[in-house]
């Protein structure tokens, strides 16, 4: 990883969908309270399956067509701005 513009840029990361629409069979899926969100972007960088993009403005938008609802980005969230709830 390395700092560009500010924000933290993996060296490699894989393309959204490489394994196709995989968000169908999740249980639980992140909900972001954009209001507590500091946009830290650490959802974005321990997210496994590169469904979180950051917005312009910085802020998190995840791809729910590939978000395995696995909860790694609530569990690394500082502020606690991302809950799961059942889809």
């Amino acid at each position: 990883m390395f700092l560009e513009g500010g924000r933290i840029v993996p060296l490699a990361k894989p393309k959204v969908g490489s394994a196709g629409v995989t968000g169908a069979w999740r249980v639980f899926r992140p909900v972001i309270n954009v209001v507590k969100c500091v946009k830290c972007g650490l959802c974005w960088l321990y997210c496994p399956e590169a469904a979180v993009e950051l917005e312009d403005d910085g802020r998190p938008k995840i791809l729910y067509d590939y978000c395995k609802g696995c909860g790694i980005c609530a569990n690394e969230c500082p502020v606690k701005a991302i809950r799961m709830v059942k889809e």
